[in-house]
């Protein structure tokens, strides 16, 4: 028995796979046609859909807790322990006053008792104000400013520049940053001195109110996907992962579905590389892909050209080339003809992959986005 249960398992499998004395072999369903996948793929698109019009809602806020628009301007909207700097005018002379709001949003001011302002912005206090002085004198002239900012606050946790380097002029023991206006993810990422090289911006999270969302901060920066990054509320939490078994690094950029820094042992080959980015875009020219490898002994990268097409359409694994610690794979928007070229308008994206992470904050972000100083004081 144990020598024919191994036979007769070659002989099911034979005539699944439709051997030649088989007649009536099962070709199996195709994958087109099983229900259970096309209900499981529309439950999918549907997530994906009410995710991604969540966060363009989020992303394209005009008011939330923190501030709100007033004459086409963000103000901040003023909470308890925020201290208020309350200048009155007489003639040519003016006097300051420190006021800070109480723990029921509530100050007072001169002849005003118990004003309620919490939530107000600081000109609509400045007219609530000069309206109740009005009571008591003659033409109030006041002026009203946010001095500090207490009441509003989002959490950083992770692989947090701040959090994990001594040497950063960014004091953020705790993870808290205060919020004192309008603050996209990028700008709050920015403002803890950016994030470590272990760092995953492929699946940063965004937990707000018992809810979370995974937004990949490459594709905010480098192909401009405004739509997520969303602006910060009070109470936010924002999460930066660890890569995975902080391994060793392959960087896929360009025009793939997730830009981002992948673990080489999960994608050693080109085509790995790029089925861990969600493969290429629509806009992307897959015949012109790129594969960067530094040279160790510091000299010009070598630059590889992949027709990617090539490998998906007709099976050409020629194509499908070994990928190395420290690759960049880059699937370019328009077709490359000249590959010197190309290298002369991509020496930054090469700098950055060449000498990651020593010199991220000068090379790869060109704005003052997310930087992170490593140089020693």
């Amino acid at each position: 028995m144990s020598r024919a249960l191994p036979l007769a398992l070659l002989l099911a499998l034979a005539a699944l796979l439709g051997g030649c004395a088989a007649t009536t072999a099962s070709k199996g369903t195709p994958v087109a046609e099983v229900e259970s996948l096309r209900v499981e793929r529309r439950a999918q698109a549907e997530r994906s859909l009410a995710e991604r019009e969540e966060l363009e809602r989020m992303s394209a806020a005009t008011e939330n807790s923190v501030f709100k628009i007033v004459d086409g301007l963000p103000e901040y909207r003023i909470g308890p322990l925020d201290v208020l700097e309350i200048a009155s005018r007489f003639g040519e002379e003016v006097r300051t006053a420190e006021v800070v709001v109480n723990n029921r949003g509530l100050i007072s001011y001169s002849f005003v008792d118990d004003l309620p302002v919490a939530g107000l912005t600081a000109s609509e206090t400045d007219e609530l104000l000069t309206h109740r002085l009005e009571e008591y004198l003659r033409n109030p002239r006041i002026d009203v400013l946010v001095k500090e900012h207490r009441s509003k606050k989002a959490s950083l946790l992770g692989e947090v520049a701040s959090l994990r380097q001594t040497n950063t002029n960014v004091a953020l023991p705790s993870g808290k940053v205060v919020l004192s206006g309008r603050t996209t993810l990028v700008e709050l990422i920015s403002r803890a001195s950016g994030y470590t090289q272990d760092a995953d911006l492929r699946n940063v999270r965004l937990i707000r109110r018992g809810r979370s969302y995974d937004i990949n901060v490459f594709d905010i920066i480098e192909q401009g996907k405004d739509w997520m990054n969303v602006v910060i509320d009070d109470g936010d939490v924002v999460d930066i992962p660890e890569l995975p078994e902080g391994g060793r690094k392959v960087f896929v950029m360009g025009e793939v579905n997730s830009q981002g820094v992948y673990d080489v042992k999960k994608a050693d080959t080109l085509l790995a590389a790029l089925a861990a980015a969600g493969m290429p875009t629509r806009s992307g020219h897959e015949e012109s892909t790129l594969v960067v490898r530094a040279d160790p002994a510091g000299g010009s990268p070598l630059v590889m050209s992949v027709d990617v097409s090539r490998l998906l359409k007709h099976g050409d694994l020629s194509q499908n080339i070994a990928l190395r610690e420290g690759d960049l794979v880059y699937v370019p928007r328009e077709v490359v003809g000249d590959i010197n070229e190309w290298i002369v308008n991509h020496t930054p994206l090469l700098d950055f992959v060449i000498e990651y992470p020593r010199d991220m904050q000068d090379v790869y972000f060109y704005r003052d986005y997310l930087k992170l100083d490593t140089k020693k004081p």
